[in-house]
């Protein structure tokens, strides 16, 4: 199983952290070391001090694919959940500036945070978190620059895409830091899929 990411799909959380808008899908991977399920705590990491979250619509593949095209692309989904893809936003923008990969700030263990799934009933989903009873994020899937369908498309060109793989879409603005003693809350429409602490 592998986690296939996309970065800046909403252009005002493009804008927030004064990126380019793309022309293409943003893709990065993360293993599946990071996953964190279960509601299961998410412990703050000794090497950080700038932990940001990011909530995202998580498609999960239902069937194995490879150069997808756009118009098949609904049939290699079902189900959705909302998640969380942790960065370490003082690592990232240090691999940034020396021009070397940022997988350590992305990929890390337990830097994907995912709630449970339910059939998909909509291609445009409400979703958002609340971070101590507060709501901080709210999105939806309509505002995507690239749709399901696009990613889709355009991530099987370079990774075979099996069963149970996920997919981050992209996060909505209105990212910010954790700190522990944080109550995070993820909900996918009114119902709620995550339910976790930060320690």
């Amino acid at each position: 199983m592998k986690i296939i990411c996309i970065g800046r799909n909403y252009s005002e959380h493009a804008k927030e952290l004064n990126n380019e808008i793309p022309d293409k899908p943003v893709v990065f991977l993360k293993p599946a070391t990071a996953v964190l399920k279960d509601n299961k705590p998410f412990f703050y990491p000794e090497w950080s001090n700038d932990i940001h979250y990011e909530t995202e619509l998580v498609l999960k593949i239902c069937k194995q694919g490879k150069y997808i095209e756009e118009k098949f692309a609904h049939k290699y989904y079902s189900e959705a959940t909302v998640g969380i893809d942790f960065t370490a936003r003082d690592l990232q923008s240090q691999q940034k500036a020396k021009g070397l990969p940022w997988e350590i700030a992305k990929a890390f263990d337990n830097s994907a945070v995912v709630g449970t799934f339910a059939p998909l009933k909509s291609q445009h989903c409400n979703f958002s978190l609340k971070l101590n009873n507060h709501e901080v994020q709210n999105g939806n899937t309509a505002d995507m620059l690239f749709s399901f369908e696009k990613i889709i498309a355009y991530a099987s060109q370079f990774f075979t895409l099996q069963v149970g793989d996920l997919i981050y879409t992209g996060t909505p603005s209105g990212v910010g830091a954790v700190k522990i003693g944080d109550h995070l809350q993820g909900y996918l429409e009114q119902e709620k899929v995550f339910d976790f602490w930060i320690k």
